[in-house]
């Protein structure tokens, strides 16, 4: 398997808990032994967790982004594209392994077409709620960044969340003369 290594301080992101920050490592016992682990702290929940040192991968651990992955986060926003299912428990099941992997550019995909069927017709109650829940993951994963294309993405995340759906009202009856 690939070894990660991590260093006291780093931002990472754990599904599901979110990012996190490398605050040291320290040593647990398991079944007898000792195994090493990072230890990471999420500011934003007051969770800790342990990832064990001689396979980070295993847990789902990934470096959060940073300020040279933007520009390709950015365009996944604004032009990404996804296949889903049009029906709704595939697109469910797609959606939900989605969230749950939590890997950025797949998430601003799913940003992205779900934006678009907003704007196209509207979403039902469990699309705009995992709609939401991307929007949230990618702000979530920009807030720290401290630059301009990360101020642009978060406002763009802003806009997209409060956009009304284009809803084309029924044509209007034609009054009949009696």
């Amino acid at each position: 398997m690939k070894h990660t290594a991590f260093q006291i301080g780093d931002r990472v992101v754990l599904p599901p808990y979110g990012i996190g920050v490398v605050c040291g490592t320290c040593e647990r016992p398991v079944a007898g032994q000792a195994h090493a682990y990072y230890q990471v702290e999420f500011p934003a929940t007051a969770s800790r967790a342990y990832v064990p040192v001689a396979d980070p991968a295993c847990t789902g651990i990934r470096r959060a982004l940073n300020d040279q992955d933007l520009p390709d986060l950015l365009n996944q926003l604004c032009h990404g594209e996804l296949e889903l299912p049009r029906q709704w428990s595939a697109r469910h099941r797609v959606v939900n392994d989605i969230l749950a992997g939590g890997k950025p550019y797949e998430l601003a995909a799913l940003t992205c077409e779900l934006r678009r069927w907003n704007m196209q017709r509207g979403l039902p109650d469990l699309d705009r709620q995992a709609f939401r829940r991307a929007i949230r993951l990618l702000e979530q994963e920009v807030s720290d960044l401290r630059n301009h294309l990360a101020r642009q993405i978060e406002d763009f995340l802003q806009e997209v969340w409060n956009e009304q759906p284009h809803v084309q009202l029924p044509a209007r009856p034609s009054v009949l003369a009696l």
